[in-house]
C-alpha cells in the first residue's frame, strides 16, 4: 500500500511554512509520497477548508493521512487530534476542520495526540504543522498504530452546516458553502434532496432552474451548455449545485459569497 500524505493548509507558497511541513513529514517517513491537496485556502478560513477536504479526499487511495491545517488557535488550549474514517487518517487542530469528516462519519474514531514521542524534539507554539501534524501523519502511514497516538476523544468540535431543505416537492432551498478559484459558487444543495428534486421532473434538467440574488439561471449539465458570460447551474465534481458563469466568475457578477441563499424550483409552465 502506498504511504500517502495529502497537505491542505492555509500557508501559501511564499513563505518556507508548507515545504517545511512537508520536510517534517519526509523526517518521519522518509519513503511517503506527499501530495500537496492545497496551500491556498482563505487565511484562517476554517469551514472553506472543510468542505475542500470533503470534497478531495474520495480521490485517494484507502490508507491515505491528510494533514489540515488552518489554525488560528495554534498554542491556545485547543486539541491536536487524529480521526480514522473512512478507510483514511486525519490529523490536524481540534477547531472544526473536520467537520463534514464527523458529520460523514458517525463512526470516526478520533484521539488526542498526546503522545509526544511522535512530535518533533522541539514544539514551536505557533506552527504545530511542522512540529506535530506532520509527523503524526508520517508516523501513521509509516505503520505506527493509530491508538498509540493518544487517548479517546467523544467530544470533537464540528461545525453545524444548514443543509438543503425541500419546501416543497418542487423547491430546495440551500445556500452558497464555498466559492472556487474560478468565481464559481459551490451551494449546500446536493443528495438526496436534488436526487427528490431531479427524481420528480422526470431527470428532465430544463424543468428546472437557479436562483441566487434575484438572477434566475437554467439548470445544465456543465458550463459550456450556454454560450459564453451566460449564467448556469449545474451538479458540479463535489456532488453539490454550482453557479457559473461561462468564462466569468459568478461570484463577482452576482456579489455572491458563503452564506448567500440559493434555490431550486420548477419551471412554472402555467
Amino acid at each position: 500500500m502506498p504511504k500517502i500524505v495529502a497537505l491542505l493548509t492555509d500557508y501559501g507558497t511564499r513563505d518556507q511554512y508548507a515545504g517545511s511541513l512537508r520536510g517534517a513529514v519526509l523526517a518521519a517517513c522518509p519513503d511517503a509520497q506527499v501530495v500537496d491537496l492545497t496551500h491556498h485556502i482563505a487565511r484562517h478560513g476554517v469551514r472553506e477548508a472543510a468542505f475542500v477536504l470533503r470534497a478531495s479526499v474520495a480521490a485517494f487511495p484507502a490508507g491515505t493521512a491528510f494533514v489540515a491545517v488552518v489554525d488560528p488557535g495554534v498554542g491556545t488550549k485547543r486539541r491536536g487530534i487524529a480521526i480514522r474514517a473512512g478507510g483514511y487518517f486525519f490529523v490536524g487542530p481540534d477547531n472544526g476542520i473536520f467537520s463534514f469528516i464527523l458529520i460523514d462519519h458517525p463512526e470516526a474514531e478520533v484521539r488526542a495526540l498526546t503522545n509526544a514521542g511522535l512530535f518533533r524534539a522541539r514544539v514551536s507554539p505557533t506552527f504545530h504543522g511542522r512540529d506535530v501534524f506532520g509527523p503524526v501523519a508520517g508516523a501513521l502511514v509509516r505503520g505506527t498504530a493509530f491508538e498509540d497516538v493518544g487517548p479517546t476523544v467523544d467530544d470533537a468540535f464540528h461545525y453545524e452546516f444548514p443543509t438543503a431543505q425541500l419546501v416543497d416537492e418542487g423547491t430546495l432551498e440551500g445556500h452558497i458553502i464555498y466559492v472556487d478559484a474560478f468565481g464559481n459558487l459551490v451551494s449546500s444543495i446536493g443528495g438526496a434532496p436534488w436526487q427528490t428534486l431531479i427524481h420528480g421532473v422526470g431527470g428532465d434538467l430544463t424543468e428546472i432552474v437557479a436562483e441566487v440574488n434575484r438572477v434566475v439561471a437554467p439548470v445544465v449539465t456543465t458550463f459550456g451548455d450556454v454560450p459564453e458570460d451566460e449564467t448556469c447551474a449545474y451538479l458540479g465534481s463535489a456532488d453539490r449545485i454550482e453557479i457559473a458563469v461561462n468564462q466569468g466568475s459568478a461570484a463577482r457578477r452576482f456579489e455572491a459569497s458563503i452564506g448567500t441563499p440559493v434555490r431550486l424550483r420548477r419551471v412554472n409552465r402555467d
